[in-house]
């Protein structure tokens, strides 16, 4: 078999290689020319599937190790019979201490803020319960959440409302309640003054031209984009405007990366029919240690993962590139490709020596998932 691939798919010669010949390409650069006598596909969120690309190829088989779907068209695949298989939840853990670093970096009071949640789904699901198991107070809007759920949810202006305002919805632009846009100007006019806006879902989820006019005109208004409208080709415009800027990583640990690659793997052996062994799939039990002197939970968060490097990062790509430049989309794929190898809190063990934690941010850390050794 023929296994097209994007290159930032880790693990996929490992796991696949048994079953072909898997090529290695960028994501962006996968052309219908690659897929004439492919068998399988495999993908991120920056190759766009449809037609277009498989109309006349030979592909049977498309997994996308990402949690969100809105670059595949899914009833394309399907009226084609092409099987198709993501990843669900994989990466969750990893936005959610994405959204922890940024608040702890822009309102250090977060603990004692007023957090808003739109979507809750499996990164907006797996935030509200981080929240709530260390007393954080939560409003939600999600008019997709099923009755029985058990979560309390709020309409959105309430959301709106909060200190806080974390956006992890899919992007769609038709049904009951479509999310292009859904913060478009009459929206971002309703958050309350000195609130923080973090998107780490989907870019146009943000009006982006909306929000740099309200920026402009001096909006008490902090903002974290991980998202951005649109990619890779992003406004540096507005990112001078932004309080955290990040090349849409906030799902980039390693493990939300194997889970992604495991969970297509899994789909695919199913598919194909062939007996699995557990050996096959890659389990990260090797922890990170940890030498940095912790004395509050901000510590811990931002020696585990510190957000603000990652915005140094992007700035300093960034440094003197021209409105417009053609070099803006390649930076941008850059900064993705070569990011640092990043672990998840429960890999991550403390010396105890340098803990000087009291007893309650002790159990605030604990059920955040940390290893206090």
């Amino acid at each position: 078999m023929k296994i097209v691939t994007d290159q930032n798919i880790p693990l996929a010669n490992e796991l696949f290689g048994s079953y072909g010949d898997v090529q290695l390409l960028p994501g962006r650069e996968i052309s219908a020319a690659d897929l004439v006598d492919a068998d399988i596909l495999l993908v991120r969120s920056v190759t766009h599937v449809g037609p277009h690309l498989l109309k006349d190829s030979t592909v049977k088989f498309v997994g996308s190790a990402t949690i969100g779907t809105d670059h595949v068209d899914v009833d394309y695949l399907q009226s084609e019979g092409i099987y198709f298989a993501h990843a669900p939840g994989c990466n969750a853990q990893s936005v959610v201490q994405y959204d922890l670093s940024v608040m702890t970096r822009l309102i250090p009071d977060w603990q004692n803020k007023t957090v808003g949640i739109v979507g809750c789904g499996n990164v907006g699901g797996r935030l509200l319960k981080t929240l709530l198991s260390i007393g954080v107070d939560c409003r939600v809007y999600d008019p997709y959440l099923a009755s029985d759920s058990g979560i309390m949810t709020t309409d959105f202006e309430s959301v709106l409302g909060c200190d806080i305002v974390c956006l992890h919805t899919p992007l769609t632009v038709s049904g009951l309640y479509p999310t292009y846009h859904l913060l478009d100007a009459k929206a971002l006019s309703k958050l309350k003054s000195g609130a923080l806006l973090i998107n780490a879902g989907r870019g146009a989820v943000v009006d982006n031209q909306a929000l740099l006019t309200l920026l402009k005109g001096g909006a008490d208004l902090a903002v974290a984009l991980d998202v951005w409208e649109p990619e890779p080709l992003i406004d540096l415009e507005l990112l001078q405007y932004v309080s955290m800027a990040s090349p849409h990583i906030a799902g980039y640990s390693l493990e939300g990366k194997v889970n992604g690659t495991s969970m297509i793997f899994n789909a695919f052996m199913a598919w194909h029919g062939a007996q699995q062994h557990q050996s096959n799939i890659p389990m990260l039990e090797d922890m990170e240690p940890c030498s940095v002197a912790i004395g509050s939970v901000a510590d811990a968060i931002l020696a585990s993962f510190d957000i603000g490097a990652d915005d140094n990062r992007m700035r300093s790509m960034f440094e003197g590139v021209e409105l417009g430049s053609n070099v803006i989309g390649e930076h941008f794929d850059r900064l993705r490709r070569d990011y640092p190898v990043r672990r998840e809190w429960a890999s991550m063990v403390f010396d105890a020596e340098r803990l000087k934690l009291s007893h309650s941010d002790r159990l605030t850390l604990r059920s955040l998932g940390f290893n206090l050794g």
